[in-house]
C-alpha cells in the first residue's frame, strides 16, 4: 500500500502552487498563534474548522502559496513539531 507521500509524488504536482494544512489541537487561540508563528511574513489564509462534539479539540485550515515540495514539507514539519498541534493533515 502506497504512503501519502508516494501518492502525492505519483500525482506529479507542479510548483509553485497553493497548498492547505489542517491543524488540530486543544486550544484554538494557540492554534492561531502557531499558524502566525510558522507562516511568519508569508501571505496566507486561515479559517476555523470544526470542533469536536465535546469541545476538547478544535481545527483550523491554513493555506498559502508554496514554491516547492521542500517548502511545503518544511511548513508541514514546523506545524507537526509544535507542542500546541496534536495533528496536522
Amino acid at each position: 500500500m502506497a504512503t501519502l507521500d508516494e501518492k502525492i509524488e505519483k500525482a506529479e504536482l507542479n510548483y509553485p502552487r497553493q497548498w492547505g494544512f489542517k491543524l488540530i489541537g486543544k486550544d484554538k487561540e494557540k492554534l492561531l498563534a502557531v499558524i502566525r508563528e510558522v507562516m511568519g511574513e508569508k501571505e496566507h489564509l486561515c479559517s476555523p474548522g470544526n470542533a469536536s462534539r465535546t469541545g476538547k479539540y478544535h481545527s483550523y485550515n491554513a493555506s498559502c502559496h508554496v514554491e516547492s515540495k521542500e517548502e511545503r514539507d518544511r511548513l508541514f514539519k514546523a506545524f507537526q513539531d509544535h507542542d500546541d498541534v496534536e495533528i496536522v493533515i
